[in-house]
């Protein structure tokens, strides 16, 4: 890979990450047009560190108050119980019912997020690990990419469409958090969008597209820089893969997807909380379209994924 073609996937990585398209579709088409084949599942891990990181700084003083206070409530800040230590009302609750059911009975609403975040963290982690293989391989197979950005916008615009949008953040609960993290998980496949998948699951359960979006951004910051972490871990000191980008490549992708993700992250969340998702349901239904028709005619491969020598 030719250092113009990694500021092109860069691009693409920040440009698509964040919103409800996929970032790895793009990425696996977008490299097999520009003749780089199948950039890999490691590459696609490791440069959405760069956009995770322009999270992680975008929402800095929320991630700080959440920490603090998860740590705080831990440690026994809030009372020596569990219910304390996860945030909760240690006495389970006002005695006040309409008050309680306003509140879900959190005490420490930060620290309580730090636990849904943890809770929702767990279906990404345990799937990627048992499915890891099909993952970065089988899965990458473009026909499954086009089924998952056609029938994945479907659904989207089915939520824009009939959600209610009246749950805020402050209303998570350990079952909304489960439900998120199953939604993630299924961006492990490309063409469903990680966000796209988040957000569609909290359209669902009637949150707004802004608290939606928010959770998702947050809910993702452990999944990305585990998958990201866990990649190199796994590629430092072992052989370059068949036709895999090398370490100067991926570097240089990964900065410039941190750039244009920053961008991109702040235009996003402007439109949320203004405009629907259809435009990019759209987009979804006209990217399958194209896609299928390069490869009806051959224009590019629909098999992924890398060969590792020896294997």
């Amino acid at each position: 890979m030719t250092a113009w073609e990694a500021i092109l996937l860069g691009l693409v990585q920040g440009l698509t990450e964040f919103l409800p398209i996929s970032s790895s579709a793009h990425l696996r088409i977008v490299s097999e047009l520009i003749g780089a084949g199948d950039a890999g599942a490691a590459f696609t891990a490791i440069t959405q560190l760069g956009t995770e990181t322009a999270v992680i700084i975008y929402y800095r003083t929320k991630i700080g108050q959440v920490l603090v206070a998860w740590w705080r409530a831990l440690r026994g800040a809030n009372g020596t119980g569990w219910r304390a230590r996860a945030g909760l009302d240690p006495a389970g609750g006002s005695t006040d019912v309409r008050h309680r059911r306003a509140t879900m009975g959190i005490a420490d609403p930060d620290a309580a997020m730090g636990w849904y975040i943890i809770l929702g963290s767990i279906p990404i982690v345990v799937l990627g690990l048992l499915f890891e293989d099909a993952i970065e391989t089988s899965l990458r197979n473009l026909w499954i990419t086009v089924t998952m950005l056609t029938v994945f916008g479907a659904i989207l615009l089915w939520a824009d469409r009939t959600a209610r949008q009246q749950r805020v953040l402050s209303d998570l609960a350990p079952r909304s958090a489960i439900t998120f993290g199953f939604a993630q998980a299924l961006a492990l496949i490309p063409g469903v969008s990680r966000s796209g998948g988040t957000i569609t699951a909290g359209l669902f359960m009637g949150f707004t597209r802004g608290a939606a979006a928010d959770y998702s951004f947050l809910l993702a910051i452990p999944a990305v820089f585990g998958s990201g972490m866990y990649q190199l871990l796994k590629t430092v000191g072992e052989p370059i893969p068949e036709g895999a980008p090398g370490w100067g490549a991926t570097i240089l992708a990964t900065i410039v997807a941190f750039a244009v993700g920053y961008v991109v992250i702040v235009a996003f969340l402007k439109i949320v909380h203004k405009y629907s998702f259809r435009p990019f349901v759209y987009y979804r239904f006209a990217l399958a379209a194209v896609v299928v028709v390069l490869l009806l005619t051959n224009t590019i491969p629909a098999e992924g994924g890398l060969v590792v020598p020896g294997s």
